[in-house]
């Protein structure tokens, strides 16, 4: 069974998966299989990082036995923000290798890699076992993993683009984001359910190890579907994996020749959105447990509520920058980030309960997702199709790997050094304000051929 139609040129009406007429059902659902299949890689990502959020701290008990619960979700965290480190060595590695072999089969390889990281982490002992080997483990688990990520991001988001039209880049683009979320609900709902249906020594013995289970055996699943999609890169045999001469034989060399200028600007634009991604959709749970002392079983609700925000607006996000502009969309809905998150913490602190957190988290949530999609969508925007992996990847990787993967250590030590429960806000109100230094001087891309 063929997932995609092949993909046609820009402006091709069968692949406006928005647009496309009713007399075509079977072309739009080709495309919806598509993009389900494409984005899967990326969604398995933050469903691990959702789980892992929501246990960091048993993880931080079992595998970092150092005093004071702060301490030891410190160092669960800071090993999840490990695992971004790799993203930019993955994203030069891979990225590179979608550019020359294609994206089919850059994403295949990636999934290989996220589901070794999954069974690490799901089977490593613990700290009682075996001592000083047991954090390594994880270490390892999420130095793959981000790797593997590294690599990811940049070929499926490339391939979503190269499926959209000229007016419909945007759209495709988002569905990303929305693979994000919907993952998020399904580890966030996982994550309630194992809390509400197992004891507590049933949930730090062996309960917080099933969802990475889960995560593993998803892997394969994958790896099938995506066998199914056309390839979008000149010159690459279909299915082959073979190299013709169309592609670009040194990526990276040209990207850093003719492209560093898009680069840091590029990364510092990431920042931003990010730090707001990562704080807003996952932080807030820990921070929730943590610092509001809220049950772990209430407090992830606020989690599965970000999701589900996110999952409903990223689409209407993609259409709008279609419409009137990535870069209008992106700087009006930042600006309102920066300006409602410390009131949204003062909110949250001055009455710490789950309503309150629930409404404060689904009102940054629609911020979130207004700013996140067109900024994942004008990345590789801004690359030619040659390099596009490539380039994606490295300036989302540095972005992120920084600024996302140790946004809940920072918040964290922030807490810590100042005394402040308010201190993750004045994080994200920085890093919002630096990524929007650079956007005067980026082109929009929206409406306009990239290829």
């Amino acid at each position: 069974m063929d997932y995609s139609a092949t993909p046609q040129p820009a402006g091709t009406e069968a692949l406006n998966l928005a647009g496309a007429p009713a007399a075509q059902p079977v072309e739009r659902a080709s495309q919806a299989k598509a993009i389900a299949a494409i984005t899967l890689g990326n969604g398995l990502e933050f469903f691990d990082f959702t789980i892992y959020s929501f246990f960091a701290t048993i993880i931080g008990k079992l595998y970092f036995p150092v005093e004071g619960q702060l301490a030891q979700l410190m160092l669960a965290v800071g090993t999840f923000g490990v695992g971004f480190i790799m993203r930019p060595v993955g994203g030069i590695v891979l990225g590179g290798y979608a550019d020359r072999a294609g994206r089919k089969a850059a994403m295949s390889l990636t999934l290989w890699l996220m589901t070794l990281g999954s069974a690490i982490i799901a089977f490593a002992p613990t700290y009682a076992m075996i001592g000083i080997a047991a954090p390594l483990l994880v270490i390892l688990a999420r130095l793959i993993q981000g790797f593997a990520l590294g690599g990811e991001v940049g070929a499926s988001t490339s391939l979503l683009l190269e499926y959209g039209s000229d007016k419909t880049r945007g759209f495709y683009g988002s569905w990303q984001f929305v693979s994000q979320g919907l993952n998020t609900v399904c580890g966030s709902l996982l994550g309630v359910a194992l809390a509400a249906a197992l004891s507590k020594a049933a949930l730090e013995s062996w309960g917080w190890r099933v969802p990475f289970v889960i995560g593993m055996a998803m892997g394969p699943i994958g790896i099938y579907i995506r066998r199914h999609l056309n390839e979008t890169l000149p010159g690459v045999e279909d299915g082959t994996g073979s190299v013709a001469e169309a592609p670009d034989a040194q990526p990276v060399r040209k990207l850093f020749r003719e492209h560093s200028r898009v680069i840091t600007t590029g990364v510092l634009t990431t920042i931003g959105g990010t730090a707001a991604n990562y704080i807003v959709l996952f932080y807030l749970s820990t921070y929730a447990i943590q610092i509001l002392k809220l049950p772990m079983s209430s407090a992830l609700w606020a989690a599965w509520t970000a999701a589900i925000v996110t999952v409903i607006c990223s689409p209407f996000a993609g259409a709008l920058s279609d419409r009137v502009g990535r870069k209008r969309v992106l700087w009006i809905s930042r600006v309102l980030l920066i300006v409602a998150v410390y009131p949204a913490f003062l909110i949250i602190n001055a009455s710490p309960t789950v309503p309150v957190l629930l409404s404060v988290v689904a009102v940054l949530a629609v911020f979130v997702a207004f700013t996140a999609v067109p900024n994942i969508v004008m990345l590789p925007e801004l690359f030619p199709r040659a390099i596009r992996a490539t380039g994606m990847s490295i300036v989302y990787c540095l972005g992120v790997s920084i600024f996302g993967g140790f946004a809940q250590f920072f918040a964290t030590w922030l807490i810590q050094m100042t005394g402040s429960h308010l201190a993750p806000a004045w994080y994200l109100i920085g890093c919002g304000v630096v990524s929007l230094l650079p956007l005067p001087f980026m082109r929009e891309t929206a409406g306009k051929a990239i290829d």
